[in-house]
């Protein structure tokens, strides 16, 4: 039996106890299975059918074996979705943080960008990072080199985890809401610019409308003009802002900070 504080570990995230994750090749009797073959599985049924739809015996069907050969690798589905979550944070790009000349500004750009791809690539993702501890080797190697970056912009130490949250909950509740809204037109079965525009053509069919709503109206008539109806170039406009919004106001307050240690 697990002792209280190996038990308390292991309620905290898979990555926390100290129980080894079975990588080898094992002959299940049904066939060959693996850790990797089990976790990239689970990522390929999330991002088709969503989490509402995913069950271990669903997984286990998948890939030819009974439930009970996947419970060899991972203890509980709870531990397998942090493998999950893990898995998926390998996409990001890491920039090259031994180029000493290059802008940290450009460099957390990046990070941020990346980040937004790959929450937007997989749905699931976001309501996953609100669920489990993500502290998996290739989530840490990202916030290493998040960490790496922002130092380099000249933010003070107290001021570090403030401004990295500025920054990336910004991202996670954007592409969590772009995530929804793409959800939402495949719910529909429409493409993103029918459903948008059907959105549009509701709103302004409206008989009660008030001066709010014909300013919002006019708002919106002419961002469909400027991209031509494509909801992807208004999503990348409107990203592309807030992030150097983001980016500059962390330079404004970094320098806020100079101004007030220096006086």
């Amino acid at each position: 039996m697990a002792s209280g504080g190996r038990a308390n570990e292991s309620r905290l995230s898979v990555w926390l106890t100290d129980k080894p994750r079975r990588k080898a090749d094992g002959q299940t009797g049904e066939g060959t299975l693996d850790l990797e073959r089990i976790v990239t599985t689970t990522v390929r049924m999330l991002d088709t059918d969503g989490m509402a739809k995913f069950s271990m015996r669903r997984l286990a069907a998948e890939l030819g074996v009974t439930a009970m050969s996947v419970y060899w690798y991972v203890d509980t589905k709870d531990g397998l979705l942090e493998l999950a979550v893990d898995h998926v944070s390998g996409e990001l790009d890491l920039p090259d943080l031994s180029d000493g000349t290059a802008d940290w500004r450009d460099q957390l750009r990046d990070l941020a960008v990346q980040y937004r791809r790959v929450l937007v690539a997989h749905p699931w993702m976001p309501r996953l990072l609100g669920q489990y501890l993500n502290v998996g080797p290739r989530a840490l190697a990202f916030s290493e080199a998040t960490l790496t970056v922002m130092r380099r912009s000249g933010v003070p130490p107290h001021a570090m985890t403030g401004a990295i949250s500025a920054l990336f909950q910004f991202v996670y509740g954007f592409a969590a809401v772009e995530g929804m809204y793409k959800e939402r037109c495949r719910e529909q079965g429409l493409t993103e610019d029918e459903y948008y525009r059907r959105v549009v053509e509701a709103f302004a069919r409206r008989t009660d409308t008030t001066e709010p709503y014909e300013e919002v109206t006019e708002i919106v008539e002419k961002r469909t003009t400027q991209h031509e109806g494509s909801t992807a170039g208004m999503w990348e406009q409107d990203f592309s802002f807030a992030l150097d919004t983001v980016i500059a106001g962390i330079e404004v307050m970094r320098d806020r900070s100079r101004g007030a240690t220096q006086s």
